[in-house]
């Protein structure tokens, strides 16, 4: 063996975490629930590569000669840059670009995979993470919008997330684009100032939201943000449009913003494609408890191009220490009708919805609802002689077949520790099969679920516990149904 000091040090790159059983069963239970739910709506799986070219990916890539900041990225020995998706949308975009005569259209398809963001972690805040999207490539009719935002609330229900947990908020980008095409802003870099502000309202308050809107605000560090650059009215009118949704229904907030946008051609289309939506949201049965109205929503990326839509958490939530925490959104999504054509060159429209699986596993998990449950092991089968082995090894066989999940201890230990084992592995029963069980044809049966329930101080039950013995001997023909009957209680 080499020196100590030789050796690595066992330890995860930041922003990289390991997750157990637990976890990824809670997320594979969301995926499942979420992909039926998408299936039903018509939309067909995909699945792309976790490495783009650079210059398809066309974001975080300020430095044309090293395209790694923001993501990780090698060149190939062709010389061409790839890095890691940074999410399910870009890769979405090149394969339509690449695909399209082939494909039907409109074409829809959901994904989920992992994507990387070479960014500084954080709490929360990963640089590996899981991603669920579902988009519709091809078709720029509002209900398109309103389709996928009824499949997203679908989905978050199926995903355990029950009506009055959560809220989709509906905004649209034209109506503050009219907003501020009447208020004399027509650069791109000072539109997108102000939409940088107003994304920020929850964090900072409308106090806040108004320095960033005209000069520029000093946070509680001392570093200064420049602002919009927007006179004290134009201030003023943005945030009576932020301010202008009215609690009920969707058409009323739809009568309060159309007060406050001035009647703006860009303004109008917005507030058409947003009565557009709402009639087909009510034709889905999807009502503002679900999915309402917020003029607030601007959502951070720059390719949005009309509806925008984001995913509120309303649950109290609380972490292992019970203290109350906020997740806010777990999902967003709107209409990007120019990101395909940064390869064809021709406008394509497309909407899309996504949501981060590992952010609302743990907002569940929060909220006590967690999908992954205790991860539950399998039943253990305990070693007494190394000349029995394969005795032990045709009763595990025979339960695998029989569906119940098994294993043959094959550590080194007595029975004791095996048992620990067994526990430890929350492991529903454990099977001793000893040389007098062989020899008589029998087998013993630890129902330890029972054990653990008892511990637990569970005495409400007298019955159940009468009806399950903590310990059996019984036949071997009987093992199967009485594992069962654990397993099922």
């Amino acid at each position: 063996m080499s020196d100590a000091s030789q050796r690595p040090e066992a330890r995860a790159p930041r922003g990289f975490i390991d997750r157990r059983a637990r976890d990824l069963a809670a997320e594979r239970e969301i995926l499942t629930r979420v992909s039926a739910v998408y299936e039903r709506y018509g939309f067909e799986a995909l699945d792309t590569g976790a490495f783009e070219y650079a210059d398809a990916l066309g974001k975080f890539l300020p430095d044309a000669d090293r395209p790694n900041e923001g993501v990780f990225a090698l060149q190939d020995d062709d010389e061409q840059w790839m890095a890691l998706r940074y999410d399910l949308t870009a890769p979405l975009a090149r394969f339509v670009a690449q695909n399209w005569d082939a494909l039907p259209k409109p074409f829809r398809r959901y994904a989920f995979g992992p994507v990387w963001r070479n960014e500084k972690p954080g709490p929360g805040r990963y640089r590996e993470f899981v991603q669920c999207d579902a988009d519709t490539v091809g078709s720029a009719r509002p209900e398109a919008d309103a389709e996928i935002i009824a499949m997203a609330a679908e989905g978050l229900g199926a995903a355990g997330l029950a009506t009055g947990s959560y809220v989709l908020k509906i905004n649209n980008r034209k109506l503050l684009n009219g907003l501020l095409a009447t208020a004399g802003v027509t650069t791109e870099g000072q539109k997108l100032a102000v939409l940088r502000a107003v994304d920020k309202l929850d964090r900072l308050g409308p106090d806040g939201v108004r320095l960033l809107l005209g000069e520029g605000r000093k946070d509680e560090s001392g570093a200064f943000t420049k602002g919009a650059g927007l006179d004290a009215r134009s201030a003023q009118a943005v945030l009576a449009f932020t301010a202008a949704g009215v609690a009920g229904g969707r058409s009323e907030t739809l009568d309060a913003i159309a007060r406050v946008i001035g009647g703006s051609a860009e303004g109008d289309e917005g507030l058409e494609e947003l009565s557009r939506i709402d009639r087909a949201l009510n034709g889905l049965g999807v009502g503002a408890d679900k999915a309402a109205f917020d003029p607030s929503v601007v959502r951070g990326l720059e390719y949005y191009t009309g509806a925008v839509f984001e995913a509120e958490l309303l649950l109290d939530t609380t972490d292992e220490k019970g203290e109350p925490v906020r997740f806010g959104s777990v999902g967003g999504g709107g209409r990007y009708d120019d990101l395909v054509a940064r390869f064809t060159g021709e406008r394509t429209p497309a909407t899309g919805f996504s949501f981060g699986v590992s952010r609302l596993a743990s907002a569940l998990r929060a909220a006590g609802r967690d999908l992954g449950g205790a991860a539950r092991g399998p039943v253990v089968v305990i070693a007494f002689s190394p000349d029995d082995m394969g005795a032990y090894f045709q009763l595990v066989s025979e339960l695998r077949a029989a569906g119940i999940a098994a294993e043959v201890y094959l550590g080194a230990s007595g029975m004791r520790p095996q048992m620990k084992y067994a526990d430890r592995r929350l492991s529903p029963a454990a099977v001793i099969l000893g040389g007098d069980e062989i020899a008589a044809g029998t087998v013993t049966v630890k129902d330890l679920d029972l054990g653990r329930a008892l511990s637990a101080g569970v005495t409400d039950n007298a019955a159940w516990r009468t009806e399950r013995p903590g310990q059996q001997t019984i036949p071997r023909a009987e093992l199967i149904p009485a594992l069962r009957r654990i397993l099922e209680a």
